[in-house]
């Protein structure tokens, strides 16, 4: 629920809009404050599952977005659908990162990977569902039952988070961090803002320089405080721990690159191509496809060969792959477009589902709470990240190669282009992992021997 309401509403705006009495554009507030929102409380919930104890929070989580869903489709007004976004949003954000620690602190390491595999795919695969789910709705029925639907599902995950999470209680009554969540959110604030006016039309660089400015500025004071600070609302502890610190490094900046593919490959398809909508979103489906294929042989690919292998491997495969599809024109075959991106779908499920497990595999369990926030945080902007970094070099490849207008099917190629080249040297810097990384998780020295 919390990935698919970050995306679903998109295709219809229109539609919700005709509904208030007002324009789309304004609309985009809803978007704008669900991620804001989503972004700010992920910092507290490690905090409160161990503070309250994450039956407590978990269960709190999901009345809270399912309530804020309900909001959502009873507005009479684009404010009144703004305030309930960020009160869905509140909920959003303690319910991923609370559920991921719930898992990690009841799974043991060898059983990890398919676990964090599974809670990988709902944020893969909402990106592509979404759209295309929210035009379906709100042409055929209304667009108030995108949010209605989370109710029969927030009731029966209510419940069952009661009878399934186990209650065990706090073991940590650390303060809360009043002034590192005052930095954070400053900076998520900034960050999150400049982003949204980066991937937009027109965009306002005074307005984003200052933005940036500003996220610069509390970063680096967030940084000094949580360093100093004796419980930090942010741990850096976990960088201590040489494959989470690369996760968080150049992890990050892979998923980021990967992140911009479900927002460029529409945007070709129906720019570049000339396609409607509807057969755009089929075509992207594939990378569905491949998300899906890949599921079933994860853990064996990452028994066989370990993480710094795969991650290095699957770095370069998905660089081939962007690199493909700056080759691809209007008279490539149906089939081979379709291939190209169920392999590049398959490539980018493995990555994030390695990234993933290896981020937890050798963190010890006193230091898991905090290695959940950072991660969860991270992971958030990298999909804001995404579509901004696609979004600027778009244009500035248009800018280069096109005087104005639309995006040619030129900058589209040098877009995925330049892509493909910073991929690559997020897969050299794969092998800097130590080959033992992560293998009391996957497996792997123990199938070497």
């Amino acid at each position: 629920m919390e990935f698919l309401d970050g995306t679903i509403i998109v295709t219809a705006l229109p539609a919700m809009a005709a509904s208030f009495g007002t324009e789309a554009v304004t609309l985009h507030a809803g978007i704008t404050a669900y991620l804001l929102t989503v972004a700010v409380f992920i910092l507290p919930g490690g905090w409160a599952a161990e503070r309250f104890g994450p039956r407590r929070v978990f269960s709190a989580a999901i009345a809270t977005f399912t309530l804020g869903s309900i909001l959502c489709g009873l507005a009479s007004s684009a404010e009144a659908f703004v305030a309930a976004r960020v009160l869905q949003g509140v909920g959003g954000a303690m319910m991923v990162p609370v559920g991921r620690l719930v898992v990690l602190r009841t799974t043991a390491k060898p059983d990890l990977m398919r676990a964090i595999a599974l809670l990988t795919w709902p944020g893969l695969t909402a990106p592509l569902l979404g759209p295309p789910l929210g035009g379906f709705i709100a042409m055929h029925l209304s667009w108030r039952w995108i949010f209605l639907i989370n109710v029969p599902l927030g009731l029966a995950g209510f419940a069952l988070a009661l009878r399934l999470v186990p209650p065990f209680l706090a073991t940590a009554r650390r303060p809360f961090d009043w002034r590192g969540f005052g930095l954070g959110a400053v900076f998520l604030l900034c960050l999150t803002l400049a982003m949204d006016l980066l991937a937009g039309a027109g965009a306002p660089w005074p307005g984003i320089l200052l933005l940036g400015a500003g996220a610069a500025v509390s970063g680096l004071l967030l940084l000094r405080h949580v360093r100093r600070h004796e419980h930090p609302l942010l741990d850096p502890a976990p960088f201590a721990v040489p494959s989470f610190r690369a996760v968080m490094t150049t992890g990050t900046a892979a998923r980021l690159l990967i992140s911009t593919m479900p927002f460029l490959l529409p945007l070709l398809f129906q720019l570049g191509f000339g396609l409607d909508p509807f057969r755009a979103g089929l075509l992207v489906l594939a990378l569905f496809v491949g998300n899906l294929g890949i599921k079933p042989f994860t853990s064996a690919v990452l028994r066989r060969w370990g993480f710094r292998t795969v991650l290095a491997g699957n770095g370069l495969v998905q660089a081939v792959t962007m690199f493909g599809c700056a080759q691809l024109t209007p008279g490539t075959p149906v089939v081979a477009v379709v291939l190209l991106l169920v392999i590049s779908g398959a490539s980018r499920s493995l990555q994030f589902t390695a990234l993933g497990t290896l981020a937890f595999a050798d963190v010890p369990e006193r230091w898991m709470a905090g290695a959940n926030t950072v991660f969860s945080l991270a992971f958030q902007l990298s999909l804001g990240l995404g579509v901004a970094l696609g979004a600027v070099t778009l244009r500035a490849t248009g800018s280069v190669l096109v005087a104005g207008g639309p995006p040619s099917l030129a900058a589209f190629h040098a877009t995925f282009g330049v892509l493909a080249v910073l991929m690559l040297l997020t897969s050299w810097a794969g092998l800097r992992l130590a080959e033992e990384a992560g293998s009391v998780v996957s497996g792997h020295s123990a199938a070497l021997r």
